[in-house]
């Protein structure tokens, strides 16, 4: 399916650019705990709405 120099070059690619998301993680660390404080609360609401539609579609299917 894939050239072994395409395997080595994915493979190559996804390690470069793990590396290059945790180093800009890093840098910017500081401000995503200023301006991001709160998303937790956005995460839970989300998941409970997501579970709310899930449980009507199930009550609704029977």
């Amino acid at each position: 399916m894939f050239s072994q120099g395409q395997l080595i070059f994915a493979g190559c690619f996804f390690v470069a650019f793990v590396i290059a998301m945790v180093i800009a993680y890093r840098k910017d660390v500081k401000m995503h705990k200023i301006f991001y404080e709160g998303n937790y609360k956005i995460l839970i609401g989300f998941l409970i709405f997501i579970g709310i539609l899930f449980m009507i579609k199930i009550f609704f299917k029977r």
